[in-house]
């Protein structure tokens, strides 16, 4: 089958099996254009909860589809590819409980520890959160999570995006350090796990200094997960719908480079838009969900197979959720 003879059988059997799709900003355009519904991690994850559908097939990763199912454990959720964002792999609870032990034995008690994660993380890590009291944040909303968390007085571990977590402090004008990177951690506010964006990383100071002497006048738009002496460089440091907003606001004849995902990118508008970088910077997981995959998925739930299909545990469910509910409540 071609592309066109997919997306007529995807149409066809999502209106007839009660589907909802969502797709992550980051899709490729083929999967993006089907979605009922596209946005960024936190904002798909809150419309899919209270989408009247049973069934919800999600275009994007791991941790998103898991979000859903910790937001509204009784609705049934598929993803054509249960891809892992980078990032998120990058902790576990394992990972999580050896930096809790490290703080511990640099003399901070587990009870002076308020630990926050990155939406972009497990549910079980999410979970871990939840049992400590802590939240769980977005790029957008972080600064407010961390400066109601800095209220309890305790030392914040946030995971584990060392990058975001940088970038926030300097923001609000506190002392971060990595977790084990020699430093004494209890002379810092932020002790941020050592994670990063492989696709955010690719964005660097001699890129936006090409681009400054290329066109004197242009505006540099990254993301918080880019590295603090990029954001710094920067004119609009922003989450994912906030840069959509962003350069949306500006007119067609004002040059921006983008420091985000490439497939968002492309999308913003035609012209007078760049990526800020040197090779083209795709997220491999996101990029990972095809026409071919979503077909299947529909199928299978068709044929009551249901592939793919996301499960977590009760526990972990009711832990995460408490973390997620804390981030909600502010």
């Amino acid at each position: 089958m071609n592309d066109t003879e997919l997306k007529e059988r995807i149409i066809t059997l999502k209106n007839k099996l009660d589907v909802s799709i969502v797709a992550h900003f980051y899709q490729k355009d083929e999967v993006f254009e089907l979605a009922d519904y596209v946005g960024d991690s936190l904002q798909l994850a809150q419309w899919a909860a209270h989408d009247k559908n049973p069934y919800l097939v999600f275009c994007g990763v791991g941790f998103m589809g898991q979000s859903v199912k910790i937001l509204a454990p009784n609705k049934r959720v598929f993803m054509p590819k249960i891809a892992c964002c980078a990032m998120a792999r990058m902790i576990d609870v394992d990972y999580f409980d050896a930096n809790v032990k490290l703080l511990n034995d640099a003399g901070i008690a587990r009870t002076d520890i308020l630990p926050v994660t990155y939406i972009n993380s497990s549910a079980e890590v999410k979970a871990r959160v939840g049992m400590m009291d802590g939240y769980v944040c977005t790029s957008s909303n972080a600064k407010k999570i961390i400066a109601k968390a800095l209220e309890s007085n305790k030392k914040i571990l946030f995971v584990p995006d060392r990058c975001l977590g940088q970038n926030i402090a300097h923001e609000m004008g506190l002392k971060s350090c990595v977790v084990g990177d020699g430093s004494d951690p209890k002379e810092f506010d932020i002790l941020c796990y050592n994670g990063f964006c492989s696709v955010h990383q690719l964005f660097d100071v001699e890129d936006i200094a090409f681009f400054r002497e290329k066109y004197p006048d242009i505006l540099i738009v990254t993301h918080p997960e880019c590295k603090p002496e990029v954001c710094a460089l920067s004119d609009f440091v922003g989450s994912t719908s906030q840069i959509i907003d962003y350069v949306k606001s500006l007119p067609l004849s004002q040059k921006v480079a983008v420091g985000t995902e490439y497939n968002m990118v492309k999308r913003l508008r035609q012209e007078n838009t760049y990526v800020l970088s040197s090779s083209k910077p795709e997220c491999p997981t996101m990029n990972e969900t095809t026409l071919q995959d979503v077909y299947n998925t529909l199928l299978s739930i068709q044929e009551k197979r249901f592939e793919n299909e996301i499960s977590i545990s009760e526990q972990t469910q009711e832990w995460a959720f408490k973390a997620l509910n804390r981030m909600f409540e502010l």
